[in-house]
């Protein structure tokens, strides 16, 4: 953070809809900061994704690491399209190689609908569901330096990785937020411990780190037992911790279960950098027209405004993510804002609209 606590932000809007969700974003970090004071924004644009591939040959250039480096938080739109691919047939996802790049081991990703948006399960008790879903984010199946191997038509193999160093870190990381976030203070390891030594191993590593975190309890629970619970009785759940890619699963169940991809944010955390970006994809089937849904994208920036603030001891950045956080459920807390995910007819500058004018009047 520069001097006049002005926080530099390195911008990915990426591919798809992440250049029409990103601006009113911007325009929304801009207009809180100017109404809670104290700090602001200096832009950095970023250049990344499937269409900078096709134009140049890299997904993600040096310039653009070298911008995120420096930056004091990293916003990211959504990246990738299903017909810019490797050689090997994989999408681009210049934003998994970032998480790689500077240790973002925390994969964070809040389960909490927003009020006025349609109820996705039928138990009232269901309705009023908040926990969080923290998912290892560069190991697991996606660990790069383990990377899957092909012998011809016969054979294809993944290697699960898992280690204690990111182990430790990632638990910690999960206990320290269930002590913060003041509910019922409990993590519950969700893996496959009965069936992968990785998993025994894992699980090991997990009761071994929660015996520093007195008043915060430790349970564990299989992967397809925990997708039931997330149906079934989500109300207890506080904060889950699992692999990679069970956490790629869950999380977007999760979002599922928050009215779709377009409500559901995101972070991906590690000990000095941290990217925030809506759980969604491109969506290059909606590009252009209007219809994207920015919430994900507007509550994904109030998390950043949340880490800044306690990463940089301001006061200031934590009220403004409050305040956002309220505008959006007021903006929806009627229920006749419904976006097209839903069968509705409000599309990005409609969010947005509302968003602003009740951003406007909230207390800040």
């Amino acid at each position: 953070m520069k001097s006049n606590n002005t926080f530099r932000i390195a911008l990915f809007p990426g591919d798809g809809i992440g250049a029409e969700i990103t601006e009113p974003t911007r325009l929304l970090l801009d207009e809180v900061a100017a109404k809670v004071g104290g700090f602001g924004f200096d832009w950095a644009p970023c250049e990344a994704g499937a269409a900078y591939y096709r134009k140049h040959g890299t997904a993600l250039p040096d310039h653009s690491i070298r911008t995120a480096r420096e930056a004091d938080a990293i916003l990211l739109a959504a990246m990738g399209l299903p017909d810019v691919r490797q050689a090997d047939g994989r999408e681009m996802t210049p934003q998994i190689d970032l998480r790689f790049e500077f240790g973002l081991y925390a994969g964070v990703r809040p389960v909490k609908p927003i009020p006025g948006v349609r109820a996705i399960l039928a138990d009232p008790r269901a309705h009023d569901i908040d926990y969080v879903i923290i998912r290892e984010s560069i190991e697991g199946l996606f660990a790069p330096y383990a990377p899957g191997t092909r012998d011809g038509d016969g054979e294809a193999r993944e290697t699960m990785v898992i280690t204690r160093p990111v182990c430790e870190k990632l638990f910690d990381f999960a206990f320290k937020l269930a002590q913060e976030r003041g509910g019922e203070k409990k993590v519950t390891s969700v893996d496959k411990a009965n069936v992968f030594q990785a998993f025994a191993f894992w699980r090991e590593i997990f009761y071994e780190r929660a015996k520093g975190f007195d008043g915060v309890a430790a349970d564990h629970a299989y992967v397809d037992a925990f997708a039931m619970t997330m149906v079934q009785k989500p109300w207890t759940i506080d904060v889950a911790v699992t692999e990679n890619m069970f956490g790629d699963i869950l999380s977007d169940l999760g979002a599922a279960l928050m009215g779709g991809m377009g409500y559901a944010p995101s972070a991906d955390i590690g000990d000095e950098h941290a990217v925030f970006q809506p759980c969604h994809g491109s969506a290059p089937d909606i590009a252009g027209k209007g219809l994207a849904n920015p919430t994900a994208m507007i509550l994904s920036a109030a998390m950043m405004l949340d880490w800044l603030g306690a990463k940089h001891g301001s006061r200031e950045a934590g009220v403004a993510a409050s305040a956002m956080r309220r505008a959006v459920d007021e903006a929806f807390g009627g229920g006749q804002l419904v976006t097209c995910e839903l069968g509705g007819k409000a599309g990005t500058e409609a969010v947005f609209a509302a968003v602003r004018e009740t951003l406007a009047r909230v207390d800040a």
